[in-house]
């Protein structure tokens, strides 16, 4: 596994990380114990990034991974932890806090959940528009210089936020959703990320399994998939963006490659300043993945796939309405 480094101040990483909502939360029902095999797949493979929250499965994702990582060497691990979103019994929504008093306590809650004595990456999943970014950032320097945190990132923010952020401490990366299907960070972010050194670590690079290749039109969703309400799934946007991925399959066949597989390698080359999250909860899904790291798409495949997948030509917004115009990268 090439490693990559976030950023100009942040940690050398994997090429590839593991993201592990999927395993807790939102895709409906996990098996556990394939869930924890396949993360030891993943660092036995060199992954060593690996994104969990503090919210997801409320706290049983942060237990998974410290269950994952117990006997192994944690210094293999690169662990990033988003926080801040607030939840309730129902599983609902409650807003997001990113007060300074706020942070502290999330990191003190996570460090005990993790079993461990730092986490390697922290950030709010969010911005919270009732506090000034400087102020979390300001708590999270803190963090920092007490030893409980190594990086500070950001997730979903605009560039504006960014610049004041970047003022007050060193952002390591921004997390944030880019794929074939969702490409607007290319517009103002990922250029003001670059000025400022900051690394990306792009989620939803298979569009939450649009562009796994696997995804039948006739699926039903299970309980607790939170896809069923996300407009890209809704009857015909799901048609108009199946047949993107329709026409993407032929690219990856003529390049004897899968289609999740065209879809990382696309995003992995993009630039060596970004980190793709796979969001892989079996093994088998695992292995595919790994796999984009053998695709080399030079500048025929690059335009085939320009041509099969256009800039804008997703159907639906990357949110449900009133999650989407909460995000500040949106804004």
């Amino acid at each position: 596994m090439d490693t990559r480094t976030l950023g100009a101040t942040g940690p050398a990483v994997s090429a590839l990380g593991l993201g592990l909502m999927g395993m807790s939360d939102f895709y409906g029902p996990a098996d556990e114990k394939e869930s924890v095999a396949t993360i030891h797949a993943a660092l036995e493979a060199g992954v060593t990034l690996l994104d969990t929250g503090d919210f997801y499965g409320m706290g049983h994702n942060e237990m998974l991974l410290r269950d994952a990582l117990r006997g192994a060497d944690r210094d293999r691990a690169v662990i990033s932890v988003k926080f801040g979103a607030l939840r309730g019994p129902d599983m609902g929504w409650n807003g997001f806090d990113a007060r300074p008093a706020a942070v502290k306590n999330f990191v003190t809650y996570s460090l005990r959940r993790l079993g461990t004595d730092h986490i390697d990456i922290y950030r709010p999943s969010r911005l919270d528009p009732q506090v000034p970014i400087e102020d979390t950032v300001g708590a999270l320097a803190e963090l920092v210089q007490g030893g409980y945190i190594r990086h500070i990132g950001l997730s979903e923010v605009g560039a504006q936020t960014l610049r004041r952020a970047q003022a007050v401490h060193p952002i390591s990366d921004l997390q944030i959703e880019y794929s074939l299907l969702s490409r607007g960070i290319e517009a103002e972010v990922l250029p003001t990320a670059r000025e400022l050194g900051i690394g990306i670590t792009a989620y939803a690079v298979l569009s939450r399994g649009l562009l796994s290749g696997h995804w039948a039109p006739e699926r039903e969703l299970t309980a607790g998939d939170f896809r069923a309400g996300n407009p890209r799934f809704q009857e015909g946007n799901l048609e108009r963006n199946l047949a993107l991925v329709e026409a993407l399959r032929g690219v990856a066949e003529a390049k004897g490659a899968t289609v999740a597989q065209v879809a990382i390698a696309w995003v992995s080359q993009r630039g060596e300043d970004i980190v793709p999250l796979v969001g892989a909860r079996t093994r088998t899904r695992l292995t595919e993945a790994l796999g984009s790291a053998e695709v080399y798409l030079a500048e025929d495949d690059l335009a085939a796939i320009e041509a099969a997948v256009p800039p804008g030509a997703a159907a639906g917004l990357r949110y449900a309405a009133p999650q989407f115009a909460q995000l500040d990268s949106e804004r």
